[in-house]
């Protein structure tokens, strides 16, 4: 059975999913990352189709994601800039980024960041907002939030015996 929407999971995976999931609309929040506002300028750089551009800017623009932003009455014509909410994609859009670097780039990284503050070539590494140490799948626990709505299935509690979020082997 093929899903067509995210939106009744209890899972704030799912929730971002059900905003950003679609292939375009990484590449189109990505873009917007790298300055790119106009629809023209989108299109060129995607070679999307146009009618499918339109589409899911649109869904941006509902969701929140991108604002549009008037730039010529006649003939009417937006710019489309990331808000608050679209700027709050960039950790997720920087991991796939390193991802796709480090495992799908054969030739090397196509860009590198670098860190105005100190001038260096950087990698973002997940960090504990309270202590500072290190983040991974080995060494946080999920336990239920106060947005949880419905019961654990009895399936579900291997999350919750065994320390990190699933069972991962290391490579």
């Amino acid at each position: 059975m093929e899903r067509k929407s995210f939106s009744e999971m209890d899972c704030s995976v799912a929730q971002c999913l059900e905003v950003v999931g679609e292939w375009w609309t990484m590449l189109i929040v990505r873009d917007a990352f790298l300055g790119v506002t106009r629809f023209d300028v989108f299109q060129e750089r995607l070679g999307i189709a146009r009618n499918v551009l339109q589409l899911r800017l649109t869904r941006l623009v509902e969701s929140g994601v991108l604002e549009r932003v008037a730039y010529s009455e006649h003939p009417p014509r937006y710019d489309y800039c990331l808000t608050a909410k679209g700027r709050d994609l960039w950790p997720v859009v920087n991991a796939m980024r390193q991802w796709g670097d480090q495992y799908a780039a054969p030739s090397g990284p196509p860009i590198n960041l670098v860190h105005r503050s100190c001038g260096h070539e950087a990698t973002a590494n997940l960090v504990c907002s309270v202590c500072g140490g290190s983040m991974s799948a080995r060494n946080v626990q999920a336990v239920a939030g106060k947005g949880r709505t419905k019961l654990r299935r009895k399936s579900d509690s291997s999350a919750h015996d065994h320390p990190g979020i699933a069972s991962t082997r290391s490579s």
